[in-house]
């Protein structure tokens, strides 16, 4: 397994950084990181405390801004970009060692969470409270792989990369029984009309992803039962691609919509806030969950006088009643208030000093 992964780390290296040449004939030069140097910007998706009255995003579809917020510098420790990327061989391989067996006699439920955007904070943290909450609230201690784009995670945490993702799901459907555990993906980042998930830590060159790359996710495993979650604008248009007769879909927002409130100003998306935050902290079923936070969010939206995102929730009979086996067979946690963990990049100075 060791050697596998490593092999397919190296070559994804290999391709990434062909894909880099290509890219750089098609954008300005990126200076080489430094520790006090800050990363390009890019931008718009995922959600934000429900106080706002405006949204970084509401009105933009590109993943771009014109004003690009100052972003967290590249840490020196972490090395050259292609250090990082050497490094992710052995950050995978340890996140993967640390998957503990499974629990027998009930399904288990395993998560990935997984934080596309390096440039904000938002998505660090709210992949962070999602791994505490399902470690500490519902039982999936030990069967939790996260992967972030943060320049603040790049020595202790996989990179969120399409590669990463790839050999999370494979490794934990080795140790799953893929016929009754449940994996749970939770993907937070921003999202385009064109129904693409944005993936950015630069200056990496880093694939984006499409409905059909999550889906090819599990082209090579049997794994039966899926909860997908994805914090994205327009996310509704990954639901056709995902759909199946044991999969249960929630996305931040219809296809057509964006979703409200990430930036610099937010510690968590709106939408991670009211399902995960509010939801699942107040409620012990997704469905549950999914009412209580779309009715908030409905709520904000109208409040703020914004186009509504209209969140969208796709169960079935047969995940239904896998998610009810599951939870019927752990101890609920209590509920785990939202902490914010990485620091907003006010300047260079406050994030050396959180260091």
């Amino acid at each position: 397994m060791r050697r596998l992964l490593s092999l397919v780390l190296l070559f994804a290296f290999a391709a990434g950084a062909a894909g880099g040449l290509v890219y750089l004939q098609h954008h300005p030069a990126v200076p080489a990181p430094s520790a006090s140097a800050a990363a390009p910007s890019s931008g718009t998706s995922g959600t934000t405390a429900p106080p706002s009255t405006a949204d970084d995003n509401g009105s933009s579809d590109d993943n771009g801004s014109d004003d690009a917020p100052a972003q967290p510098p590249w840490p020196s420790e972490a090395g050259t970009p292609e250090q990082v990327l050497y490094a992710q061989a052995h950050l995978m391989q340890s996140a993967i060692d640390q998957l503990l067996p499974r629990t027998p006699g009930h399904p288990n439920l395993y998560l990935i969470a997984f934080a596309g955007d390096g440039d904000q904070n938002v998505f660090r943290n709210e992949a962070e409270f999602v791994e505490r909450q399902f470690t500490q609230r519902f039982d999936s201690a030990g069967h939790v792989i996260t992967l972030i784009n943060n320049p603040g995670t790049l020595t202790s945490t996989p990179i969120a990369s399409l590669s990463n993702l790839q050999a999370a799901v494979d490794a934990v459907a080795a140790r799953m029984d893929q016929e009754q555990d449940i994996l749970f993906l939770f993907m937070t980042t921003h999202g385009s009309r064109e129904h693409e998930l944005l993936v950015s830590l630069d200056p990496l060159p880093l694939d984006q992803i499409g409905p059909e790359d999550i889906s090819g996710l599990f082209a090579d495993s049997h794994i039966k039962h899926r909860v997908i979650v994805i914090s994205a604008c327009y996310s509704g248009g990954f639901i056709d691609a995902l759909r199946n007769d044991a999969t249960l879909l929630v996305t931040a927002a219809r296809a057509d919509r964006a979703s409200f409130g990430c930036g610099t100003d937010s510690d968590i998306t709106d939408f991670g806030r009211a399902f995960f935050v509010d939801g699942m902290n107040h409620n012990d079923t997704f469905d549950a969950a999914y009412k209580e936070a779309a009715g908030l969010i409905d709520g904000w939206e109208t409040r703020n006088d914004e186009e509504h995102s209209y969140p969208q929730f796709i169960s079935t009979p047969k995940i239904a009643a896998q998610l009810k086996a599951w939870r019927a067979g752990i101890r609920l946690g209590p509920p785990l208030p939202f902490k914010s963990v990485a620091p907003r990049p006010d300047s260079v100075e406050q994030l050396t000093a959180s260091r």
